[in-house]
């Protein structure tokens, strides 16, 4: 057998250390470039994912507002003997620019347990405050009281609604007018005496998930059917 023949057929059994290299080097590219794009979809997929999380808890905040507020009420009743009066009814919101404060008598309270000496009705309100545990964050808080008494604007529970909640602003549909004003209050003479709003549109400004120097506003309304103060006297 010459020379020429065995190089051929030695060429043939096997591969030169060159190829060797080379293929390694173009299977690294290929594995850098899978990994680099699974890696990219991971990211964006968390992304995506904590962008839905946050829309969910922030729309499930805003209908539960919408909810009891839309079961707001005043109540027109006077009782002549200052002493005997235990329970005072209220719709008061107030314009602090972007930390809007509300509080209000409603008939969405649930009872969670039997014979409770308790009814549909309590008092809510809604307001921005710093977080309990740490004081460079704000929260949207919910206070509670499910038995109204002679104060419908303090007592009860106070809990976190909403979480790093930067702004929360309020405003009130008259009714007849159809303006939107800042400001209501039921108690005050007026011509928002014993009157509620017609609409109350909600609107809270929380950090943007993706990017939190930016920031994302949401918003509801919540209709109020019951706008004018129950006096049981005046259908009698």
């Amino acid at each position: 057998m010459t020379r020429t023949a065995i190089h051929a057929r030695r060429a043939r059994v096997g591969v030169t250390l060159i190829e060797v290299m080379v293929a390694l080097s173009i299977f690294s590219i290929i594995g850098t470039m899978v990994y680099s794009a699974f890696s990219t979809t991971a990211r964006h997929k968390q992304r995506v994912e904590a962008d839905l999380d946050r829309h969910q808890v922030v729309a499930a905040a805003l209908e539960r507002m919408a909810r009891e507020l839309s079961m707001a009420y005043v109540s027109a009743q006077r009782n002549a003997t200052t002493s005997l009066v235990t329970m005072e009814t209220a719709f008061h919101g107030r314009d602090h620019g972007e930390r809007d404060r509300i509080d209000f008598t409603s008939f969405s309270h649930q009872r969670l347990f039997r014979d409770a000496h308790e009814s549909d009705q309590n008092e809510i309100s809604y307001f921005i405050t710093r977080h309990p545990e740490d004081q460079q964050r704000t929260v949207l808080a919910r206070r509670e009281q499910n038995r109204p008494d002679d104060d419908a604007e303090r007592g009860g529970n106070i809990e976190i609604l909403l979480e790093d909640v930067t702004a929360f602003d309020v405003e009130y549909l008259e009714p007849g007018t159809y303006r939107w004003v800042r400001e209501w209050d039921a108690r005050s003479a007026g011509d928002h005496l014993n009157v509620l709003p017609e609409q109350v549109k909600i609107v809270i400004e929380v950090p943007h998930p993706g990017n939190p120097r930016q920031t994302i506003r949401l918003g509801t309304r919540a209709t109020l059917p019951i706008r004018y103060g129950l006096n049981h006297a005046m259908y009698q």
